[in-house]
């Protein structure tokens, strides 16, 4: 029963976590798109994208260990709900989403890192398009999974 609530409450935890941190990405985006010298906001661009990332990994973590683990229901209730997939497939849209963001952060930390600015080019509209559509499907995933947890079944 702890480990059931534990798993639970950390995927959970890793969706606000998650959230708040590529929301409070997407403003400093938007703050680098005005200002794109200021280096406190490209820190805290890094900051939220950490989180972003760490969230991503507690979310698919604990969701493997709850969907595979036995822990909570077989995963034959998973495999075969519709719901599931659509879950799945939007969470795997986000890390399609994703790609373009990581690598381009990585390139900045890594050009900071160097002691030189990063080259932020004509990227922001793309990132912030990007980041804004994480959002949306971020906010669209815990619908799938309220409506698959009952056991709708979509097919």
């Amino acid at each position: 029963m702890i480990v059931r609530a534990s798993l639970s409450a950390l995927h959970v935890l890793a969706l606000a976590i998650g959230f708040g941190a590529v929301f409070a990405r997407g403003r400093r985006l938007r703050d680098l798109r005005r200002s794109p010298e200021d280096f406190v906001a490209l820190r805290r661009l890094f900051q939220a994208d950490g989180l972003w990332g760490l969230a991503a990994i507690l979310w698919l973590g604990t969701g493997l260990s709850r969907a595979f683990g036995k822990v909570e229901k077989q995963p034959d209730f998973y495999l075969r709900n519709g719901f599931f997939w659509v879950k799945m497939a939007l969470f795997v849209l986000v890390l399609a989403l994703e790609i373009l963001p990581m690598v381009t952060f990585i390139r900045w930390r890594v050009a900071m890192s160097r002691g030189s600015a990063p080259t932020v080019g004509a990227r922001f509209a793309t990132l912030i398009v990007l980041n804004d559509a994480e959002v949306v499907l971020i906010v669209i995933i815990p619908f799938a999974a309220a409506l698959m947890a009952r056991g709708a079944w979509l097919f």
